[in-house]
C-alpha cells in the first residue's frame, strides 16, 4: 500500500463492485457465508472514500485464519494481521490495485448491531453528516503519516455517530476502537 491515502468522490458503481465480489465469494465452496454486508464509506451515497470496497462476510462456522488463507486465492487475497479479535481481514488486489477489504467474522444474533453497520445505516439516514465526515477524512488523509494515524484522526467523529446510532436503537454504548 502506498503511504499516500487517496480519498475520492463517491462513485455509484461501488454498489456493483460489491455485488460482483459478493457473487464470486457466494460461489466459493467451504466459505459457509450466511450474510454479506457492504460497509464503510463506499456503502454510503455521497460519501467521499478510499476507493476500496469493504465487505463484512458473516460465516458459520467461523474457522481459524489458516483455513481461509488456504481457501482464498493467494494471487488475489492477502491475509492482513490486524490484531482484531473475532475477525479475519483479507485485502484483495486486482492487477496490483487494492480493491477490497473482506472481513470474515462469525455470524450470530449480534452481527447486524456491529458498529460499522450501525455507522453506515445512520449516515445513510442522516446525509447532512456525510459532508462533515468527508471533510474530516480529507484532512486526515492530508496529515496522516500512516493508515493507523488516518483511522485515529477519524475516531472522534465515528464514535459520536455510532453513539447516536446505538442510543437510537437502545443498545449499550461501545468503544469503536478495537485494541
Amino acid at each position: 500500500m502506498d503511504s499516500v491515502i487517496e480519498i475520492v468522490d463517491y462513485m455509484p458503481e461501488w454498489a456493483e463492485v460489491f455485488a460482483l465480489e459478493k457473487e464470486r465469494l457466494s460461489g466459493l465452496a467451504g466459505l459457509d457465508a450466511v450474510v454479506f454486508e457492504h460497509v464503510g464509506s463506499t456503502a454510503i451515497p455521497g460519501q467521499q472514500a478510499k476507493p476500496v470496497v469493504d465487505m463484512f462476510v458473516g460465516v458459520n462456522p467461523f474457522r481459524p485464519a489458516a483455513y481461509y488463507i488456504d481457501l482464498l486465492d493467494p494471487a488475489s487475497y492477502s491475509y492482513v494481521e490486524t490484531g482484531m479479535r473475532g475477525r479475519h481481514l483479507f485485502a484483495k488486489s486486482t492487477e496490483g490495485i487494492w480493491t477490497h477489504n473482506v472481513h470474515l467474522m462469525p455470524y450470530d444474533e449480534q452481527f447486524h448491531t456491529r458498529n460499522e453497520i450501525l455507522l453506515r445505516d445512520y449516515l445513510r439516514r442522516h446525509p447532512e453528516l456525510v459532508e462533515e465526515y468527508g471533510a474530516i477524512k480529507m484532512q486526515a488523509a492530508r496529515s496522516a503519516e500512516s493508515m493507523n494515524a488516518y483511522t485515529r484522526a477519524k475516531t472522534a467523529f465515528i464514535q459520536s455517530v455510532v453513539d447516536a446510532a446505538r442510543e437510537e436503537k437502545g443498545l449499550p454504548l461501545e468503544d469503536v476502537w478495537e485494541e
